[in-house]
């Protein structure tokens, strides 16, 4: 007999970068009680004040109410400790993108957990079975990536592990559905849909600058005006992340063993330089003074 869907009311979220607030911000918008876990207690204040502000964006451009903004920080709680997790009927987890980070959060996840509670994993890229399987409960493992940043953007891929139950699905699916989401089912290969594709789109484009076709200014202008991208591919790494660019590439290139998936090395040299984009002040660009300017 299948087992019922778990009716979530109450989700726990475990990390506070842009991923983990984004997600704080649309589940207590939506009516639900949320725990905000990180390590880092300035992380966690620095948190609240981002959904504050992003909250008041959406007042003022009056897509939210002044009364639903102040219900929405209330039902928000936030701690260092793993206790308040007890509570939860979900807990995403939207640590760093690394196995043996999350790996860790599940051992000290697990033993808080009621049986019912769903885990799922805001991974862009890992096995979800391999991870599901590091749990007590790979039945109730699933992948919920979140796209960035989580209040503007609507798509959550939903990845079953070989082990998830129907009744975890359909509980996920409902709930990215209540989040004003559109879930898309994606199979648990490297990467899933959406990183398979932009991914190595990106690395092309760090490909095309190391081979001299174009400079970056070139090939964002190229890209934007050409293909009519929004942001520019190299633009979007800074936005992404390049250390987490690296991250998905070796992930494809390690999983499906294709020459194709090969990471860029000059995207490798700009991470090990530290020079990850946005948050690091430099990337393909610098964003050190009054406006972006080129790296290269």
């Amino acid at each position: 007999m299948a087992e019922p869907a778990t009716t979530i009311k109450t989700v726990g979220i475990i990390g506070v970068g842009q991923m983990g607030s984004g997600i704080a911000h649309v589940a207590a918008l939506a009516g639900y009680d949320v725990y905000l876990a990180d390590l880092d207690q300035k992380a966690l204040d620095r948190a609240l004040g981002m959904i504050d502000k992003n909250l008041s964006r959406q007042v003022k451009s009056g897509k939210v109410k002044e009364a639903d903004k102040a219900a929405a920080l209330k039902r928000i709680a936030t701690g260092t400790g793993f206790d308040r997790f007890k509570d939860c009927d979900v807990v995403i987890e939207a640590a760093t993108e690394n196995e043996t980070v999350k790996r860790e959060i599940y051992k000290k996840l697990v033993p808080h957990l009621k049986p019912s509670a769903i885990v799922a994993s805001n991974t862009s890229s890992i096995s979800i079975t391999r991870l599901a399987a590091s749990t007590d409960r790979p039945g109730k493992f699933i992948g919920m990536h979140f796209m960035n940043p989580v209040p503007v953007m609507t798509l959550v891929e939903l990845i079953r592990g070989i082990a998830t139950d129907e009744s975890t699905f359909a509980s996920v699916r409902e709930l990215a559905v209540k989040l004003g989401k559109t879930p898309v089912a994606a199979e648990d290969f490297p990467a899933f849909i959406v990183n398979r594709i932009l991914l190595p789109m990106i690395n092309e484009a760090v490909y095309t600058l190391y081979e001299g076709v174009g400079s970056v200014e070139a090939i964002d202008t190229a890209m934007k005006l050409g293909a009519n991208h929004p942001m520019g591919p190299l633009e979007l790494a800074d936005f992404i992340g390049l250390d987490t660019c690296l991250a998905v590439m070796q992930v494809l290139y390690e999983g499906l063993a294709d020459s194709k998936y090969r990471p860029c090395p000059l995207l490798v040299k700009y991470v090990e330089a530290g020079w990850l984009g946005r948050k690091a002040g430099r990337g393909f660009y610098d964003y050190r003074g009054d406006k972006p300017v080129p790296t290269r």
